[in-house]
């Protein structure tokens, strides 16, 4: 794989590859803009199929993280890193998430590491025994999913609202894939806030947690949560690359927002596609930006209620970015010029 012309084409600062076999530690970081501040991203811990495609998880992943503080009007820049599993669901370790924690010691600060999937705020407390440029442990903003669901329950609001609807969620459905930390608290908010949940997840527990304490519907196995009828919002809450031409094509729900990252394809076509079917598509790394917000805004120095009042921000951006759709070619390439305002705004004010 042309590795180095890959970073070229997503625009990145740095690619960095680390390897410790007596640890089990295969890991990647990728630094992709730091214009505004040190970047900010989670470390997940996954099986990919291939090291191409956790190489292009990575770029695109940091890609989007950039985006997201940008858009936010956080003063940081966008990060990501990967630690590959020779299986799935193999059990982190100390010493694991130590060697991670030196690895992200080497880039000095340029990367702050953070919870992301696979990883716990304990793995985070371990990975802070080896270096400060870690956020998300029990002492450093802690679980940070509360606030992506509380951020993306806000976009909710604004997909209503530019649909000409109300924004109340009584009588309103929101079909969630992944009932994880962040798609379980969203259906919490929905089901309070009067809202019905239809759910999918692989694991059972989580299924029967949800049922059991939200009273969701589970979605039955010859049931395609993409080609739900009477479904007003479908929020992919799990991982990304979900939603493509032909999920697109059978798409009944008129809304898309979840907590998910990159939950599209290709995000240029298939924006263009949700955009032609005239669905409201809330683009993730807006909608599912609380996360950062509560960690990035912590690490900044900001209080309790500048970050809260933050959070609630996401409502207004996502109806600007949903409003400016009309001037660009899709809702994700509104996103990304409101973002890049911002990254050019920030380097003209750095050279002054």
């Amino acid at each position: 794989m042309p590795v180095f012309s890959h970073a070229e084409n997503y625009n990145h600062e740095q690619l960095v590859f680390c390897r410790r076999d007596e640890v089990g530690l295969k890991a990647i970081i990728a630094v992709h803009d730091t214009t505004l501040g040190n970047a900010l991203g989670g470390t997940r811990r996954w099986c990919y199929a291939s090291e191409a495609e956790a190489i292009m998880d990575v770029l695109r992943l940091s890609e989007g993280m950039t985006y997201k503080s940008a858009a936010a009007g956080l003063a940081m820049g966008g990060a990501k890193s990967v630690i590959l599993l020779d299986t799935p669901g193999q059990e982190p370790t100390e010493a694991q998430a130590r060697a991670m924690g030196r690895f992200v010691e080497t880039l000095e600060g340029a990367y702050i590491a953070a919870e992301d999937v696979g990883v716990s705020p304990q793995f985070c407390a371990w990975m802070r025994d080896e270096t400060h440029h870690v956020m998300g442990d029990q002492d450093n903003g802690g679980d940070p999913s509360p606030f992506t669901s509380l951020g993306c329950f806000h976009a909710m609001k604004s997909c209503l609202a530019f649909a000409g609807r109300p924004i109340d969620f009584a009588g309103v459905t929101v079909a969630i894939q992944g009932l994880g930390a962040t798609g379980f608290k969203l259906a919490k908010l929905v089901r309070e806030a009067g809202g019905d949940v239809i759910a999918t997840d692989v694991n059972p527990h989580a299924i029967r947690r949800a049922t059991e304490e939200l009273g969701v519907r589970v979605l039955a196995d010859d049931e395609d949560l993409f080609a739900l009828e009477d479904v007003d919002i479908i929020a992919p809450c799990a991982l990304g690359g979900v939603l493509g031409p032909k999920h697109i094509e059978n798409l009944k729900a008129p809304m898309i927002c979840g907590t998910a990252n990159n939950i599209l394809v290709d995000p240029e076509s298939d924006a263009q596609l949700l955009k032609e079917r005239g669905i409201v598509y809330a683009p993730d790394f807006i909608s599912n930006a609380g996360g950062v917000i509560r960690l990035a805004g912590l690490y900044l120095g900001m209080t309790e209620a500048q970050v809260d009042t933050k959070v609630d921000e996401i409502e207004e951006t996502t109806l600007t970015i949903l409003k400016n759709t009309a001037n660009h070619a899709s809702a994700y390439d509104a996103a990304v010029a409101f973002a890049k305002q911002r990254i050019e705004a920030g380097r003209r004010a750095s050279t002054t």
